[in-house]
């Protein structure tokens, strides 16, 4: 429901929410929140690249931080292993901004999940294991998943991923 200037109602009927959502062109253009939900996973992604700098530049004073006992082993491994998990997660996030910005709603729904999994996961640490939340450790990358959730679940962003593609048959005969 949309006033003269074009804008939604703050406040809806329940009926207009379980109506069929408009018909989008297959060739419509993108709409803003897919490109900013876009470039927020490729945020993410460059998130994740400092955050493993990071976890690299101060693996030794960590380890030594923990004081564990003097037959813990080569924990260079551990970084290794750590590294090679976030160059993974780092390239998939980069694959779902691409799915993303092809359209793809399946990539919109994972994002979506990872996202609110991921934010879930902070709240939890934050309030029952008295994690911190700063800028160095989780500030920056629970931000950008708040607002790739915002942007992704927008009614646009997903009428547009949605849409019929050129080349498919509709389903419906």
């Amino acid at each position: 429901m949309t006033d003269a200037d074009g804008k939604r109602a703050a406040i809806e009927p329940a009926e207009a929410l379980f109506g069929r959502d408009p018909v989008v062109a297959a060739d419509a253009p993108r709409p803003g929140p897919i490109i900013g939900g876009t470039v927020l996973v490729l945020l993410r992604a460059v998130a994740a690249v400092l955050w493993s700098v990071a976890l690299a530049a101060e693996w030794d004073s960590t380890i030594e931080s923990l004081d564990l006992p003097s037959g813990t082993g080569d924990l260079h491994i551990v970084l290794w292993i750590l590294l090679g998990f976030l160059g993974v997660w780092t390239l998939l996030l980069l694959v779902l901004a691409l799915l993303l910005w092809r359209g793809s709603n399946l990539a919109r729904l994972l994002v979506m999940v990872w996202t609110t999994l991921s934010i879930t996961a902070a709240a939890i640490g934050y309030f029952t294991l008295g994690e911190e939340i700063t800028f160095r450790t989780t500030l920056l990358t629970l931000a950008l998943d708040i607002l790739v959730l915002l942007a992704l679940s927008s009614r646009d962003a997903r009428i547009w991923a949605r849409r019929p593609r050129l080349g498919r048959r509709s389903r419906r005969g």
